[in-house]
């Protein structure tokens, strides 16, 4: 887990339009300079009220404690998706730390991204045996992202939420909860809003990085739409000197395998986000230590309770089922990501002449702790090796020089015919072992069930007939 997975943090406030709207964001320019811990604005580095507050003038004091007010007034799940989402909103509506900033997305960028989600199907075609599994691709801003990967971001952060909360409330004893009710309530709102500020500050700060809607190997965005952020694009190979055309295709063939994969292989996606359920299910916290840090809280000084966050106050433990939850986890994602890199170099690697600087460029910025890492391990503690990605690449591409295409797609039918963790140690012994057909085998299965519900007119019924005319 990182530091501080539920600390405060409000970014600052959205800009309004036109040069007044810049004079009233400055000194926050670019956006929070650290969007997973405390702080936000001038003054407000060190005291997370002062940041909410400190630098308000009269007028939106009110605002504020309007703001404050739904916080702690939220009812609802563990986390506080409406202010999750306004804060992801207001973050990416700051812009980026280069200064690029959000816009719509115009007819030509929306033309250029179908046609290139349309050539990379049809480059994807010859290098796999999967189908397309996109029925249409669209451009999308940053703050459709943001919109459109919601759900997705629920899912996966919902069970870990719930599990923290749950262990926030039994900290109390039980005779004690009757009497502490209104307490534990505030508490519980509190926590949704912690959650709320936490998510949607990374949300927002990742939704000005990412170029396509399955950036971290999970399938964020609707089943079927292939989706790619023209802005996000300019903006990642503004250095790079290859042609942009090249760029968008490049990232079209990534998002177009991603979606081939998730839409025919019904158990995957299933498989990843249960791994995630069960890395909840095995959170514990600390019970004894929360009980101390809440015992000597004074809820009247901020700055007491800024730094029992910051000293991990809610952050769980590991435990032995949550590091193989996440093992799992990672394997996994290692394999699609491999699956993936592979399958978009054998695709692109005789068309493009900067495919191999393109794949070099997005292995690098995956080694490099990038914001999707990040992201993913401030949310749910998921640590993402690169080496286990470059080592899933090579065992797909021996795999499909040793069985083919069909031979290689062929072994994401069954989760129980994907290589292991040990495997990706040795890919020799696993593309060179017999690998059990649980296609045949569920053929097999099939027939004989068949069989026993057919009719009883085979021969032994025949036998009886022939006895019965000879009349013994």
């Amino acid at each position: 887990m990182s530091d501080n997975p539920f600390g405060f943090g409000l970014p600052p406030e959205e800009p309004e339009n036109g040069d007044e709207g810049k004079e009233k964001g400055k000194g926050n320019q670019g956006g929070p300079a650290n969007p997973f811990g405390f702080g936000g604005g001038a003054g407000g580095a060190d005291n997370p009220f002062a940041a909410m507050f400190g630098s308000l003038n009269p007028n939106d004091l009110g605002a504020a404690f309007q703001q404050l007010g739904q916080m702690l007034s939220y009812e609802g799940g563990p986390v506080n998706w409406d202010m999750a989402k306004q804060i992801a909103r207001q973050t990416v509506a700051q812009g980026t730390a280069d200064g690029s900033k959000d816009a719509s997305v115009g007819p030509a960028e929306r033309a250029a991204v179908q046609e290139a989600v349309r050539l990379a199907d049809l480059w994807l075609d010859g290098v796999t045996s999967l189908p397309s599994g996109a029925s249409t691709a669209v451009a999308w801003s940053r703050a459709e992202w943001v919109e459109a990967t919601q759900p997705a971001w629920k899912e996966l952060v919902d069970p870990v939420a719930e599990r923290v909360g749950a262990a926030m409330g039994g900290v109390l004893p039980e005779e004690m909860q009757a009497m502490a009710g209104p307490l534990i309530g505030m508490m519980r709102s509190m926590g949704g809003a912690m959650f709320g500020q936490q998510i949607g500050q990374a949300v927002g700060v990742l939704a000005g990085e990412v170029v396509g809607s399955s950036d971290i190997g999970l399938p964020l965005g609707p089943a079927g739409k292939a989706a790619l952020l023209p802005l996000n694009i300019e903006v990642f190979g503004k250095d790079l000197g290859v042609p942009k055309d090249e760029i968008r295709l490049y990232l079209a063939l990534r998002e177009a395998a991603h979606h081939r994969l998730f839409a025919h292989v019904p158990w995957l996606r299933s498989h990843l986000f249960g791994a995630v359920e069960g890395y909840a299910r095995g959170i514990k916290v600390d019970t004894a230590k929360l009980e101390d840090a809440v015992g000597q809280l004074d809820v009247s000084n901020p700055e007491q309770l800024q730094e029992a966050l910051q000293q991990g106050m809610f952050q769980p433990e590991d435990t032995p089922e949550q590091k193989a939850a996440l093992a799992r986890l990672e394997t996994a994602l290692a394999l699609v990501e491999g699956w993936v890199d592979a399958v978009v170099h054998e695709a692109a690697k005789p068309r493009l002449t900067s495919a191999d600087a393109l794949r070099e460029t997005l292995r690098r910025r995956r080694a490099s702790g990038g914001p999707a890492e990040q992201t993913f391990a401030t949310l749910i503690g998921l640590q993402l090796r690169p080496r286990r990605l470059r080592d899933a690449s090579r065992l797909w591409a021996s795999l499909t020089d040793a069985r083919g295409v069909d031979g290689r797609d062929g072994l994401w039918e069954h989760p129980d015919m994907l290589p292991t963790a040990s495997d990706l140690d040795d890919p020799d012994g696993f593309v060179h072992r017999e690998q059990l057909d649980f296609s045949e085998l569920d053929k097999m299965l099939g027939e004989a069930a068949s069989r026993k519900d057919e009719p009883q007119d085979g021969p032994a019924a025949k036998g009886d007939e022939d006895k019965d005319d000879d009349g013994k």
